[in-house]
Parts: structure tokens; sequence; C-alpha cells
């Protein structure tokens, strides 16, 4: 079904297209000065997404929801419950740490996440996995297909970013883009989230008709020990949605109803006393003192976990803790912060069976929910690594060198703007929403072939145009350790993280990601006519500074 709806809109794309596109500089770096208020707001008060402030959602009591359990049961149907999926009992529950980043795919982005999750394990030894939520402004492709060989969740965050409900074009094209340039299969690109958090009930109602699995752009606003709490376990939508329901019209008492289509709301972070507010996205931004947020973040995954172990979320825009850029200084208390509470959540001898997980990993579960100690029962959970002998570009570091770096012949085209590789074939220009699978360049009179649907990325060759395997023929090594206590497969702290174990290295020392450039003397690069600043970071605010999110 999605593949016969992607044809089509393909064709409608390439009839309409546009002659002109947006700038990337104009959408990745925005001033300040338009949106300080909400900057404020969010700094000072409740935090949503991305300079947007936490809308009171009226709790459970303002969602007028109702679903009998008795008919609406897994795996394809669930009641929005406080209480853990199949009748657990909560001590046997995982407490899961959900980890997703939004925004571009590049090396700054990258070696932000790594710095938290690279050098950790989950209980049963594989490495925690996450989602990234890309968004396709600044992105390098390269980086995304290793993101999804790795096992990473790799998610639609719509193709430019705008501050607006998405448009179905922005929803569509960045599925397109992703399948085309990335290479990862439209059947395997299954959430999505709205940028600032900004969407609509025609959103949800696009969203399950294209065959996504899921959206996470809701907010849980109440705090689990409150009898009114809307922190509900993930839920289908057959019985319409229960989160935002004050904060977004024509939603909840039943509607929309999108039997099948799951909602996982993001968790919000409170103080001791909840005087503070809800904390969602970037909470470390949310406060000088760091100590303040990891003191926040401990209280409120303890009440998670004394609780129904309703999942934590750590929910980033890792642009905002990355290092070495340009102008700024590093955010060492934030990062040393994100990584104390990482190690403290995970390797506590009173707070057995922690995991660090994906929202791809969090749905594997919720349609079939095992006890903790049978999480290695579940494929999803695993650490499989594909066997692939051949050298072909498939998403593995050691075949970086059969990247293509793609550059535009033509002047001012906005595909230079940024490092731009991929495996599949450079566009003769930038992808956009009127058009988000342009022709290949083809100047070395080559082409390279796109992904079939039959084929999963890292057994897919571009140059040859061939499948390795499918299905079963497929090997794996399967390094999955028997399920043990927290902290007893770690390999180190993640404090102590040094190398980047997901970031690509299709960039040579010759080519940074940092310049934001792919071609030689080209426009001068945004991180030489700005400052991303960020106050509770790098100090006040300035009308005339911007920001890249």
């Amino acid at each position: 079904m999605r593949t016969l709806f992607v044809s089509a809109l393909l064709s409608v794309a390439c009839a309409g297209m546009a002659a002109a596109h947006g700038d990337l500089l104009n959408h990745g770096c925005r001033p300040i000065a338009k949106r300080s208020e909400d900057l404020q707001k969010r700094q000072l008060t409740q935090t949503g997404g991305e300079g947007q402030t936490v809308t009171a959602g009226g709790g459970a009591s303002a969602a007028q929801y109702s679903c009998d359990a008795s008919t609406c049961q897994l795996p394809k149907c669930h009641c929005a419950d406080t209480n853990p999926p199949g009748g657990l009992d909560p001590k046997d529950v995982p407490q899961f740490i959900v980890f997703t980043a939004d925004d571009a795919v590049q090396d700054y982005t990258i070696k932000s996440v790594d710095q938290f999750l690279a050098k950790r394990k989950n209980p049963n030894g594989c490495a925690p996995l996450m989602t990234y939520f890309v968004s396709l402004n600044y992105t390098n492709y390269a980086q995304v297909t290793e993101l999804y060989v790795n096992g990473n969740d790799v998610a639609d965050h719509t193709m430019t970013h705008q501050e607006q409900p998405a448009t179905n074009a922005e929803i569509d094209g960045n599925l397109i883009t992703l399948n085309a340039l990335a290479g990862i299969p439209y059947k395997s690109i299954i959430g999505y989230r709205a940028p600032f958090l900004n969407y609509s009930r025609q959103n949800l109602e696009h969203l399950a008709s294209t065959g996504f699995t899921y959206d996470s752009s809701s907010t849980a606003s109440v705090p689990v020990t409150d009898p009114n709490t809307d922190a509900f376990w993930p839920y289908t939508l057959d019985n319409g949605m229960a989160n935002d329901c004050n904060s977004v019209a024509n939603i909840c008492a039943g509607q929309p109803k999108l039997p099948g289509f799951w909602e996982i709301p993001m968790y919000a972070i409170f103080d001791e006393r909840g005087a503070a507010g809800a904390h969602l996205m970037d909470p470390w931004l949310d406060a000088a003192n760091a100590s303040d947020v990891l003191s926040w973040m401990k209280n409120t995954f303890t009440d998670h976990y004394n609780g129904k172990r309703q999942p934590f979320g750590i929910y980033t825009h890792p642009i905002h803790l990355a290092t070495g850029y340009p102008g700024l200084k590093d955010p060492v208390d934030q990062i040393n912060m994100l990584n104390q509470f990482l190690d403290w959540a995970t390797t506590s001898a009173d707070m057995q069976n922690v995991w660090i997980i994906s929202n791809k990993q969090l749905i594997a579960w919720m349609q079939n929910p095992v006890p903790a100690s049978q999480l290695n029962t579940l494929d999803a959970f695993k650490c499989q690594t594909p066997k692939v002998d051949q050298h072909i570009c498939n998403g593995f570091e050691k075949n970086n060198d059969l990247l293509e770096h793609c550059i535009s012949d033509t002047a001012g085209d906005a595909l230079n703007n940024s490092p731009f590789y991929t495996c599949y074939g450079c566009p003769v220009t930038t992808p956009s929403p009127q058009q988000p699978n342009p022709p290949q360049k083809n100047n070395d009179k080559t082409v390279r072939t796109r992904i079939p649907n039959n084929c999963d990325t890292p057994f897919w060759d571009p140059v040859g145009a061939k499948c390795l395997c499918s299905g079963s023929q497929c090997a794996f090594d399967d390094s999955t350790r028997p399920i043990g206590p927290n902290g007893a497969n770690l390999t180190s702290s993640g404090s102590q993280n040094t190398e980047s174990s997901a970031s690509s290295s299709a960039s040579a020392s010759s080519d940074p990601y940092r310049n934001f450039n792919g071609a030689k003397g080209g426009r001068t690069p945004c991180s030489t006519v700005l400052a991303w600043t960020l106050s509770a970071v790098a100090g006040a605010v300035g009308g005339a500074a911007m920001i890249f999110v």
C-alpha cells in the first residue's frame, strides 16, 4: 500500500516540480530575535519542543476517552492506560529509557549522541539503540545510512522543518528522500515527530493512511504520581487521542479513530514539587545550574520506576550538546550531567531492568509485552550484525571509499551549503517537497540503483544493482548475551566516551563536515557569519545572534 502511494506521489511531484527551491541557510539558521519570546519562555518556565512551551493537555480527565480492553487487544490494538500492557506486574516490567534525537544528521550531531551512548551496554550486552527524527536541511545521507544499518530507528521529521503543522508534501517528501538517498526501505521508516511538536489531526490521519506505524509528537504533561496523569503507555488510536486534548484542535473525545496507528507520548520531566513546571525536550536548557536538571531527572525517573514503569524519555536536539562548534564554549556541564544521570540510572543496584531503547523497540515490546527477564526472546532487543563480506556501498564504515560526494554544478544551488555524501547516486539538485527524488547527476556516465522493496540496506549493492540476499537467506552474527544485572555488561562509563562509534567517516580531514560547505570556493559557511547561542549554555541571548535547530 505504501509503495503504491509513494509511486503516485512521485509522479505528481515530478509533474509539478518548481524551478526554484529554498536556500538551506535560510532554513537552517534562524534569527533568535524572531522567536526570542518563545525561547525566553522555554528557559524560564515550561518547556515544549524547540522553543515552544508545554500547553497543559488537561490530563486524563480532559480526554473524554473510552476504550473496551476486552475488544481492543494486542498486538493490533491497545487502550490508553497507565498500567503496563499484557497484565504484567510493574516489578516485572523493564524500565525503558527512550532516547531520541531530532533534526539534521551530520558530524556534530552524531558525535553529540555518541558521547552518551557509544560506550554503554544494555543488560544483555547489546549496544543501546535510539530513534533519530531526521529533517533534511544540513543532513548527510551517508550518516543516515550508517545509523540505520547499526540498528537505529530512523524516522520522519519533515523535509524543511517548518513551524506550522506539516503539509503532506513535507512528510511524504522526507520519506521519499530518505529511501532514495539514504537507502532505507520504505517499510523501515515507521515513525514521525512534528517539528516544534506542532501537529494537527490531519497530520495523524495522513500518517496512518500513508502506512506509518507511530507518531511521537504529543505530551504527557501531568506527573505519574498525579491521579489525573496522562502518562499513558503507548496506545493505538482505535478510540482516538488521549493526550494534548486542550492544546490540539479536533482530537480526543474518541477522535480521530485510526485503527492500529500508535501514539507514543513524550513523557515530561518534573522537579520534586512540580513548581518549576513540565520540561520536555532538552531540559538542560531550562536552568543555568546543571545540577538542578539532574535533580529533576532523577526525581521523575524514580517516580516512573517506583510506579507503573511508564517509559522515561530523553528527548534531544543533539546540536545543543555538540562540542567543537566554532565560536562557542563546549557545554561541558550539561554533557557531564546527562552522562551522570545515565550512569546512575543504568548501573544502580537498587534499580534493575533498566534499558536504553528506541521507539521502534518500544513498539515491538508493546505488541508483545514480556517480562524483563524474557526480553532476549524478542528479535528487536537482540544485537545481530549483518554478515556481509562483499565490498559494497551499504552504510558499513569500512566501505565508505565507495561513497559519492555530491556537489551541484549549478551556481547557488543549496546542495553546496552542506557536506552531502550518498551511496545511491548524487542528485542534480537539492531534494525539495516539490521534487523529493531529483534525477541522478550522472556526470561520469554511471548510474547507481536505488534500493528495491524486497531488499534491506546492508545487503543491497547500488553499484552492481543486486541484492545479496533477502529474508531468511540473510545471515547475521548474534552477540546477544544472557540478561544480567544492570551494569554487568558495561564496557565503561558513558562519561568516559572518547570515540564515536556511529559517526560516518565519509568526510576526510581535508573536507570536514563542520564547514557546512560541500563546494570549494562556494558560499561563506553559516558558521563563519553567526554564533549559535543558547542562554542556558553560552550566555545571554542577543538580537543579532542566530540558532541552528
